[in-house]
């Protein structure tokens, strides 16, 4: 009797258990099409925290004269650490207390995740929004051949035609930026050229080089982060809400010293770097990108749990399109046949990349359940 009257008890619990779970972990029941409508604000909120994530630190290091990003990755890991804990707090999400043999097994991947912000902070100093968007597709190419090397992947005819359109589209948003600095419209082309002096061209040129550098060495680190994490996940069992808290706990106090050590802490450089003017609503900016990490983990965890990991791959490919159009709005950059084609080109090969994973991956899965193969025996 005292079994029976527990039941419902019971079972309202492992249903909160699964709820709960299923927001730590993204994990969840496949969705049929009676669920079309509640994907709209999963997909719609990813969007917006990617958007607004990548405009407020292109609007935070794009100040004349600033140059201390370890101490902004700092404050954005601190805000992203304390919001993470206050979510786990109200009950919303769960994940592993801080255990110190787990840190030191996740210190190598926090450190590469320091070198992925920092490369890319560096990037969206010199270069534009849609330029690093198109190149950050070339990381996908590296990862790519890393897995094929390292855990067994496989490219397939298709994806490889997606990444052929990925370098393509790289190479015309290259050609369209220089072009672009280098037109005769520009205002430091045209005073350096009226005085007969192509140092600030020159200046130019080595600030975009400088900008394709960082961007480099970003796209090698974040592969190397990707792959090296994708191993580490599976000694660990960490959950995603797991590998975010430690990612951003653990990079605190590498930051800091990087800070300390590398970045000039003087008075008048603080007050080039943070204005008075314009101190508060930095410092805001800031906290708020620090923020809009959380979000845009939430958001992925959301998505892939209400639709699919494919419809969540194709959104991520359809995102690079509004998040170039925000550079091209909000930081005024050019809006020319060239970086309209490369957005463009790039955005088509992101769409070709999303459907080839998708037609990889029903492959696979009919060839693990013994779809398309001959049956040796017969069903009694």
């Amino acid at each position: 009797m005292s079994t029976s009257s527990s039941s419902p008890i019971m079972k309202e619990e492992e249903d909160v258990a699964e709820i709960k779970k299923a927001l730590a972990t993204g994990a969840g029941p496949a969705k049929d099409g009676a669920h079309t409508i509640s994907a709209v604000p999963p997909i719609v909120c990813y969007c917006i925290a990617s958007i607004l994530m990548t405009v407020v630190n292109k609007f935070v290091v794009s100040g004349r004269e600033f140059n201390m990003n370890f101490l902004l990755l700092c404050i954005q890991s601190s805000v992203c650490v304390s919001c993470v804990a206050l979510v786990k707090r109200a009950g919303i999400i769960s994940f592993r207390d801080f255990d110190v043999k787990d840190a030191k097994m996740w210190f190598p991947i926090s450190f590469l995740l320091v070198s992925v912000i920092y490369t890319g902070s560096k990037s969206l100093q010199y270069l534009s929004i849609p330029v690093y968007t198109i190149f950050k597709n070339l990381t996908i190419i590296l990862i790519a051949y890393g897995e094929v090397i390292w855990f067994g992947g496989r490219v397939t005819g298709l994806t490889l035609v997606s990444f052929v359109f990925m370098v393509f589209s790289s190479v015309v948003a290259a050609w369209a930026d220089i072009s672009d600095a280098l037109a005769a419209g520009d205002p430091a082309v045209a005073e350096s050229m009226a005085l007969g002096s192509l140092d600030k061209v020159k200046d130019i040129v080595s600030s975009l080089n400088v900008g394709y550098f960082w961007m480099l060495i970003n796209c090698g680190t974040s592969a190397a982060y990707v792959l090296a994490m994708r191993s580490r996940i599976k000694a660990t069992g960490f959950s995603d809400w797991d590998s975010m808290f430690y990612n951003n706990l653990l990079s605190i106090p590498v930051l800091a010293l990087f800070s300390v050590v590398a970045e000039n802490w003087g008075a008048e450089n603080l007050a080039r770097n943070f204005p008075e003017e314009t101190r508060n609503f930095l410092l805001f900016a800031i906290a708020f990108s620090g923020a809009a990490a959380v979000g845009i983990s939430y958001t992925t965890a959301w998505c892939v749990r209400v639709t699919s990991s494919t419809t969540y791959s194709m959104v991520g490919a359809l995102n690079k399109l509004p998040v170039a159009a925000s550079g091209m709005i909000f930081f005024g950059d050019a809006v020319t046949f060239g970086s309209v084609s490369a957005v463009s080109v790039g955005f088509f090969a992101g769409l070709v990349y999303a459907f080839a994973k998708s037609n990889q991956k029903k492959a696979e899965s009919a060839a693990q359940h013994g779809q398309g193969i001959i049956p040796m025996t017969r069903k009694s």
